[in-house]
């Protein structure tokens, strides 16, 4: 009786380890900790709207810290915009890494204004994200490389060295978008940094800033042989989070 008894129990946990097992297995699957997300961002002449999806890795024991890649789709829209000269050889006479702590050169930058700007990005982005608590995260991202499409434009060309300054110049959104460091980058880049509350445990609300590059390049190469035309926006930013799988 008492070996029945001891048989049966064994049994019991040995089938609530395999369960166990399974349920934890499983959870390390794909399917888990994928978000989707929604972000608003606006600094008044300026916003942007980016639906997004991220697949995050925990890369700690703890699972705090995690690191994912995803894809996000960004578009932009504002008014009477300043766009100025663009490669990074031009603004800080150099190329590389350096450029981020050389100093600018003004003589060497024009501005190019868009009365009505609207650009779209299609781009893998790089995530990282540390949860502070359990309900809490704070996280960054950016995006990586992708392409960029939209309408032409018209925009009005300024130069204090030019004799075409003052002139009107039709421009396109820089086609293809490739992450390098400050004024290296190339075309339409967005990036967030954030705080995430769990209202519970699938759906979250994010607050924080977007820092976003936009880009034209223009039919014509003007002053320094140059054609490309970059505006730099610091916005703020609320979102949305849904996590099917959390």
């Amino acid at each position: 009786m008492k070996k029945s008894v001891l048989f049966i129990l064994s049994l019991l946990v040995f089938n609530k380890l395999i369960y166990a097992q399974e349920v934890s297995t499983e959870k390390k699957g794909y399917k888990y900790n994928n978000n989707f997300d929604l972000a608003l961002s606006t600094s008044g002449n300026q916003f942007s709207g980016a639906p997004s999806w991220v697949k995050f890795h925990n890369i700690t024991k703890k699972q705090r810290f995690k690191l994912g890649y995803g894809v996000r789709f960004t578009a932009q829209g504002g008014s009477n915009l300043y766009y100025t000269t663009a490669p990074a050889i031009l603004t800080s006479k150099q190329k590389g890494p350096q450029v981020l702590f050389s100093e600018t050169f003004p003589e060497n930058i024009d501005t190019f204004l868009v009365t009505n700007s609207q650009n779209n990005s299609l781009n893998i982005s790089i995530n990282l994200q540390y949860t502070i608590k359990e309900k809490i995260d704070i996280g960054f991202n950016i995006d990586a490389l992708g392409f960029t499409f939209g309408a032409a434009t018209t925009g009005k060309y300024i130069a204090y060295q030019s004799k075409e300054s003052g002139s009107n110049q039709t421009a396109k959104p820089t086609a293809f978008n490739v992450l390098l460091i400050s004024d290296n980058d190339i075309g339409m880049l967005n990036s967030e940094l954030y705080l995430r509350y769990w209202l519970n445990k699938r759906v979250g609300i994010r607050a924080g800033v977007t820092f976003i590059f936009t880009e034209y390049t223009t039919t014509n190469k003007l002053r320094l042989d140059n054609n490309r035309w970059r505006n730099k926006a610091l916005m703020g930013m609320i979102g949305i989070t849904f996590s099917p799988f959390r």
